[in-house]
């Protein structure tokens, strides 16, 4: 099916000149026909007995295979001519944004394995240096429509931007949607975001965290949580007027009578381990 897909695409949009727009912009589903490929392939999911899930991506295998390679090319074509402004809808802008960070932070690995070799790097953070190890999220490297954009302006400045908040599209359920490609992260998913998915699978994707133990869990008089609370705080607070608040709508009862029966609220540590499969103890 992947092979048939990339024989498909590698036929269109490439040989067109890289500035020239598209007279009729492809639907977001359309538009990431080559991510979801990769995903199909490539990812692994794994579902928890207690409802969380974790995904892996198999980096190795996804070099190995000429194809994907392509596919990741062809991917970044597409974007490259696609005008964003084109987004009329909040959904169809939500699902695209959300797709853009996740397919740029899979390609900027595959593209860049350690030392330009075949090994791997072992976190994200391994991209940047000893004084700024988070560098890869701020590097202007990612071509959408002609303009060059990072990570953190996509996650930080459009997503849970002033413009998105002034129309009523910011969403703290980003946190869990977008995948750093770190353990730590919420987990990537085997389909992409489209206008008609994208608040189904934003809602699901934080109640199977809230599932996953590196997410949150309680132990004694304690509630631990992802540091994701601990970073953005102030975007869960524009909802509801405590994170116990926020984090109840995401979870059913006896959850919500454990976490406010605790005192005390403590912050995991974040896991920047690759994503890759042996990295996930629940992939053993």
């Amino acid at each position: 099916m992947f092979r048939y897909l990339m024989g498909v695409v590698l036929t269109g949009l490439l040989a067109l000149p890289v500035h020239t727009a598209i007279a009729d912009q492809p639907s977001v589903s359309t538009l990431y026909e080559p991510f979801q490929g990769l995903l199909e392939e490539f990812l692994v999911e794994e579902d928890l007995p207690d409802g969380g899930l974790v995904s892996a991506f198999r980096y190795r295998d996804a070099v190995a295979d000429g194809n994907a390679m392509d596919a990741v090319t062809e991917q970044r074509n597409r974007l490259r001519q696609f005008d964003p402004d084109s987004l009329e809808s909040r959904e169809e802008a939500i699902a695209f944004w959300l797709n853009a960070y996740n397919f740029f932070m899979l390609a900027h690995i595959l593209e860049n394995p350690k030392d330009g070799g075949s090994e791997w790097i072992e976190s994200v953070r391994d991209y940047g240096s000893l004084f700024r190890p988070y560098r890869v999220f701020s590097r202007d490297l990612f071509d959408i429509g002609g303009s060059k954009y990072n990570l953190s302006k996509i996650e930080k400045d459009i997503l849970l931007g002033d413009e998105f908040k002034e129309r009523g599209w910011k969403e703290a359920r980003v946190h869990f949607a977008v995948n750093c490609a770190s353990v730590g992260c919420p987990p990537l998913r085997k389909v992409i975001f489209d206008a008609d998915n994208v608040d189904r699978m934003m809602t699901e994707n934080t109640e199977r965290a809230m599932r996953t133990e590196r997410h949150l869990r309680v132990e004694g008089d304690t509630l631990h949580l992802s540091q994701l609370f601990e970073w953005y705080e102030d975007d869960y607070l524009e909802e509801a007027e405590t994170l116990r608040d926020w984090i109840a709508d995401y979870i059913d009862e006896e959850l919500r009578d454990a976490i406010n029966a605790v005192s005390r609220i403590r912050f995991i540590d974040y896991d920047w381990s690759l994503n890759t499969p042996e990295n996930f103890r629940e992939l053993d």
